[in-house]
């Protein structure tokens, strides 16, 4: 599994972490890949809080696509109204996984790609931050927005806010290699205890759908 995770500017760096888990995954699973995505080439892409990150690639570099992964954070507002990062979401919607975590659901529901379907984003914020969940509900009524670990409508799944990101991670590679595969990932990563917790807290959802052609 070739993961491909897209950077826009402010990102929360805590979203990186599928990245973590990937690269500690090729400990279990040698087959798992990762690159970092954006849409111009050598130009370093700054993260929330200042972290700044160079892109492996740039859209226009990429010919196939296995995963796409889109991360959340503050700067997801100006991602969901760039059309270089829409149209590279749509350009793969139709025949790639597409993936979101945290608030990254909202650029994925601003690109169509989440019309008709149920889908998860951010759940928690801080006092008087406005709810992400109440947005995704209000601003895209076609997307059914659940409380969920994550939501899995097979060509598209969404994840759950903030270090969920993780869990979402590993549901990937046990989609793909299998549970026992991701259990050991978890093991090794001492996440484990706190992926059965996050299970035993909060739903995950298989739908029968798939994106939209």
């Amino acid at each position: 599994m070739q993961l491909t995770f897209l950077l826009y500017p402010g990102i929360e760096p805590i979203d990186l972490a599928p990245l973590g888990v990937f690269s500690m995954g090729r400990r279990v699973v040698p087959e798992l890949s990762y690159r970092t995505a954006a849409p111009t080439p050598n130009v370093l892409v700054e993260l929330s809080n200042g972290l700044k990150v160079m892109p492996d690639v740039s859209f226009g570099d990429i010919e196939d696509m296995d995963v796409l992964l889109v991360p959340g954070g503050p700067g997801w507002k100006e991602a969901a109204s760039d059309p270089q990062v829409i149209d590279f979401i749509r350009r793969w919607a139709p025949g790639a996984t597409i993936c979101s975590v945290c608030t990254g659901a909202m650029i994925l529901a601003a690109a169509g790609v989440l019309d008709g379907m149920a889908a998860t984003t951010k759940n928690l914020v801080i006092p008087p931050e406005p709810s992400v969940m109440e947005e995704l509900k209000q601003r895209y009524p076609q997307v059914s927005a659940t409380e969920a670990l994550l939501v899995d409508n097979k060509s598209v799944i969404t994840g759950g806010g903030v270090t969920l990101c993780i869990d979402t991670a590993l549901y990937l590679i046990a989609s793909r290699y299998g549970e026992e595969a991701a259990d050991e990932i978890a093991r090794i990563m001492e996440y484990g205890a706190a992926r059965k917790a996050n299970a035993e807290r909060m739903p995950l959802v298989v739908s029968d759908t798939s994106a939209p052609a």
